[in-house]
């Protein structure tokens, strides 16, 4: 299982608390995931990343082991410890305005 931990706003959306945790078969990449977590709650379709092209919103960042994954390939393996459910793939709201 992989543990997920999504913004406030995206966890009221999915009516859930605290992080969730999604099965992902196959290789456990960015893209694999979020299809997870759309799938277990369709409500979210289209929040994270854009529903035709599939590119990340704007204003979303995703982290994984201290790491800025934003701008890696969507199709790129998540490290180890995100697999082995031992670290949490992180999806954020950026912050914007000044």
């Amino acid at each position: 299982m992989i543990r997920v931990v999504l913004p406030p706003h995206l966890r009221t959306l999915a009516k859930v608390t605290g992080e969730v945790r999604v099965d992902v078969p196959g290789e456990v990449t960015q893209r694999h995931v979020l299809d997870a977590v759309e799938q277990r709650f369709p409500m979210l379709l289209g929040t994270m990343r854009d529903r035709n092209t599939g590119e990340r919103r704007a204003l979303v960042r995703f982290f994984a082991c201290e790491e800025d994954l934003s701008n890696e390939s969507p199709d790129a393996p998540l490290p180890d410890r995100v697999v082995k459910g031992e670290e949490p793939f992180l999806v954020v709201g950026a912050m914007a305005g000044g």
